[in-house]
């Protein structure tokens, strides 16, 4: 019995069909989520002084300050300085909450085994040349729940890791929204 062999040449159709489908999905607008970039074409240089603190969160405004430079350099096409003097744009930011909050408990023990932590920034970004809000939120939220050990021998107050860590997760959370404009 012969084999049947298939023609390794698609007819005009089907070519046609495949060139529209691919013209299609390239042409629809979707892209990467968090690549979005909404600021004026003219920003090219971002201000990010030291955030305010008005927590009693010892140093918690050195590390979101830290986490947002961070992040924009690794995410954006923006240089980042400190100063707003020859910045096109100025990011002003203000902790006004970091809350840790055991969730979880070992019976045993009594210790925390899982905490969420609460972080919540009011932050601007002006324009220089107008000194228009590009961007405003006077209350951007985010909570990040993390597991924490229950045993008495490796137990470590945490208290500090956890800033750092929600510090980089409201940092992408902030990057992403002035970005987007949300």
């Amino acid at each position: 019995m012969a084999a049947r062999q298939s023609s390794p040449v698609l007819c005009h159709g089907a070519r046609a069909a495949i060139a529209a489908c691919l013209l299609a999905t390239v042409s629809c607008g979707y892209r990467l989520a968090g690549t979005a970039d909404l600021l004026p074409d003219r920003i090219r240089t971002i201000a990010v002084p030291a955030f305010t603190n008005q927590t009693s969160e010892f140093k918690i405004e050195q590390y979101l300050t830290q986490a947002v430079v961070r992040e924009l350099l690794a995410r954006t096409r923006y240089d980042v300085v400190s100063e707003a003097l020859g910045a096109d744009a100025t990011l002003v930011g203000t902790v006004m909450l970091f809350d840790a909050i055991p969730q979880n408990f070992d019976p045993l023990t009594g210790r925390a085994t899982s905490v969420t932590t609460v972080t919540r920034v009011h932050v601007t970004l002006f324009d220089r040349l107008d000194g228009a809000e590009l961007y405003s939120n006077p209350d951007l939220a985010h909570r990040e729940t993390y597991e924490v050990s229950a045993d008495a021998e490796s137990y470590v107050n945490e208290r500090e890791a956890a800033m750092l860590r929600a510090s980089r997760t409201m940092a992408s959370t902030l990057v992403s929204a002035v970005l987007s404009g949300f």
